[in-house]
């Protein structure tokens, strides 16, 4: 396997522009936060959806989109979850997560 199948998202976007932000999301943010036992991978992919779409992060969106697939979320689930957040983080945020998410799906 080459290096570069080996490097983390984080390494392959930032490279060594960034590399304490990309040792924080990969040793802390992904082995360590999302490795937790009080809440499920399932659980934390849709939180963290949740969150990207009420802060309009849709950049960051179609990683955690199928992150969440991975994870077990549904095509349901997750156009449920950004219907309901169309009411609390407005329209364009929800139409353009939705989006993001029919690509995920479909793509």
């Amino acid at each position: 396997m080459s290096e570069t199948a080996q490097q983390s998202a984080a390494q392959k976007m930032l490279g060594t522009f960034a590399p304490k932000l990309v040792s924080l999301t990969d040793d802390v943010l992904f082995a360590d936060v999302w490795e937790r036992a009080d809440l499920a991978p399932r659980d934390r992919s849709l939180i963290t959806i949740a969150a990207l779409v009420a802060g309009s992060n849709s950049e960051q969106l179609p990683f955690h989109l199928n992150l969440g697939k991975q994870n077990g979320l549904t095509q349901a689930e997750i156009v449920e979850a950004i219907t309901h957040l169309a009411f609390y983080t407005g329209w364009p945020r929800a139409m353009s997560a939705v989006a993001a998410a029919k690509q995920t799906f479909e793509g």
